[in-house]
């Protein structure tokens, strides 16, 4: 495992750029070390989401904080509640990264376009098992990338090869205060219970489990890479929408594959294991002009449009 100050040296954002600062222990770490390393390049970003009675805490608590180490903040108050049958944790997930974007754009007006987040080895831990008690495919089990970019914008998270444990010590080192977020002693959250009780037993018998499975997660986003690069070229054979009749020259599981792409890159959504082994046995049976496709997909339908597929929301 990287140490804190390691990561931290190792950390090269285009300058200036912006920390996400919840208020709490990890992106307080984050913050004041980037602070003190590049003094007057760093940003922080607040959104606060409205959803627990401490929110108004954590806000005061980042307003107080970047008011005493000079480091300009700009607020968001966001709606982030959740729409029937999706997740409550991806509906914040999706606004707070919205939102940052936005603040680059709008606050800053494009002088800002990297964004450094704190979620660190045991975060990637977590988001991992999660993966594999849902059944996730490759892009689940690659869990967090330590960089990527959309839009722009440059996403880091630099502390992805460190461990919370070690998080907390710098803080303490360095007497950093920060702001506990209540709902990290909730058991009614699946990672808190990770957290709280597998992490534990998970370091009593394999002592270098956040390295092995750090490394499992960068096998698995490599094969997705790849896996992207041939669904890619496959697309642009079968085009965008793609063709029936292309898609049918393809084996079953590059059909699943460019179907996956299609559907993320030029609509933003997912279809579940079922709804795409629905989609795999309808484009088998459209053998006939008058036979039609309309599947539920994520938050809309992919259905038959003359030779091709066409997605609906």
């Amino acid at each position: 495992m990287a140490t804190f100050d390691g990561a931290i040296a190792a950390f090269t954002p285009r300058l200036p750029f912006a920390v996400a600062y919840s208020g709490g222990a990890d992106s307080s770490a984050l913050l004041a070390a980037c602070a003190r390393k590049w003094p007057g390049q760093v940003r922080a970003i607040h959104v606060h989401h409205g959803l627990q009675d401490a929110a108004d805490a954590f806000e005061q608590h980042c307003i107080a904080a970047c008011r005493d180490i000079g480091v300009p903040l700009a607020v968001r108050r966001v709606d982030a509640r959740h729409a029937a049958g999706q997740s409550p944790e991806d509906a914040a997930r999706r606004i707070r990264y919205e939102t940052l974007a936005a603040v680059l754009h709008q606050e800053w007006d494009g002088a800002v376009n990297d964004v450094a987040i704190a979620q660190h080895a045991d975060d990637q831990v977590e988001t991992l098992l999660l993966a594999l008690s849902r059944g996730a495919g490759l892009p689940g089990l690659a869990a967090m990338p330590a960089r990527w970019e959309r839009d722009g914008i440059a996403w880091h998270r630099p502390l992805l090869a460190v461990a919370g444990g070690a998080v907390r010590e710098w803080l303490a080192a360095q007497q950093v205060e920060w702001i506990e977020d209540p709902t990290n002693a909730d058991d009614a959250f699946t990672r808190n219970r990770i957290r709280a009780r597998l992490l534990p037993a998970l370091a009593e018998s394999f002592p270098q489990f956040r390295e092995t499975f750090a490394r499992s997660a960068r096998h698995a986003a490599q094969a997705q890479q790849l896996l992207a690069e041939i669904a890619t070229q496959d697309l642009a054979v079968a085009g965008s929408p793609p063709q029936i009749k292309a898609l049918q020259k393809f084996s079953r599981a590059r059909q699943a594959n460019a179907l996956r792409l299609w559907l993320k890159r030029d609509h933003d959504t997912g279809a579940s294991a079922a709804q795409l082994e629905e989609l795999l046995d309808q484009l088998a049976a459209c053998t006939t002009r008058g036979h039609a496709i309309r599947i539920k997909v994520g938050q809309g339908f992919v259905q038959r449009d003359g030779g091709g597929l066409a997605f609906f929301r």
